[in-house]
Parts: C-alpha cells; sequence; structure tokens
C-alpha cells in the first residue's frame, strides 16, 4: 500500500464564492482560504486507505472505471454503504445489503448479479467508501 500522508501539507486556493453549474454569474474573486484535500477526504488517518476501481458495476453510483477510492476502515458497514468486500480472495466494491435476513452485496448496474454472502466462509468487509475522486 502506498503511503496516505506523503504530501499533506499541500494545499490550493479555497474560493468563497461556488461555482454556478446554472445559469452564469458575475464572479466573485475572494479566496476563502487554503485547501488541503487530503484533510478533505481522510477523515481517519490510521484507517483510511485508497484503491482504484475497476469495470462498470458501480455506474449508478458514480464509480467509473479507473477512479480513486477513498476507504475508512473506522465507518460502520450499515445497509445500503457502498463497501469494500473480499469475497473469496477478490476484492470487490458493491453496496452492502441487508434483505429478509440475508446480506447482499450489490452492484449499481442491472448488468451485474448481485451476491450473497450470508453464509460465505470467506468474504470479509474491508470498509465504506467514503469519497470517489475521477477524471472528467
Amino acid at each position: 500500500m502506498a503511503d496516505a500522508s506523503a504530501d499533506t501539507a499541500a494545499t490550493c486556493p479555497l474560493f468563497l464564492a461556488p461555482v454556478n453549474a446554472g445559469w452564469p454569474s458575475a464572479a466573485e474573486d475572494y479566496i476563502d482560504g487554503q485547501l488541503n484535500l487530503h484533510e478533505l477526504i481522510v477523515r481517519h488517518p490510521s484507517a483510511t486507505f485508497f484503491l482504484r476501481a475497476a469495470g462498470d458495476s458501480m455506474l449508478g453510483v458514480g464509480i467509473h472505471d479507473g477512479d480513486l477510492l477513498v476507504v475508512d476502515r473506522s465507518l460502520e458497514a450499515s445497509h445500503n454503504r457502498v463497501v469494500i468486500a473480499a469475497l473469496d480472495g477478490e476484492l470487490l466494491v458493491k453496496k452492502l445489503c441487508r434483505r429478509d435476513g440475508r446480506v447482499l452485496l450489490q452492484p449499481a448496474n442491472p448488468d451485474y448479479p448481485e451476491f450473497d454472502i450470508t453464509e460465505r466462509e470467506y468474504a470479509h468487509i474491508w470498509g465504506v467508501v467514503s469519497h470517489v475522486i475521477h477524471r472528467l
């Protein structure tokens, strides 16, 4: 795993005015301060790691092939949270679903099957995806 604390001092300007995604408005060029992206997305440094997503099974929740996933092991893996799970030695990113006494890993793309892990011996939740970073 790469060292997540390698360059936590790097900051970029944070502008006070939000950018308008609708009609254009007059820009306010007031800088609110500095933003450290690491501090913004890593709430629990000792419990956080990063992974790259592969495939398109999670498009419905905004996770695309190649996206960087921020995973927090300290968050509770509850119903409908997006989690990283180890299933039979393979890592998966899926929604955790509890339904009718069953525990399921669900894709966010109807072209993919869900996995029932209720009685799977080799299923383990590694953490909860807290942020997704992708290029446009």
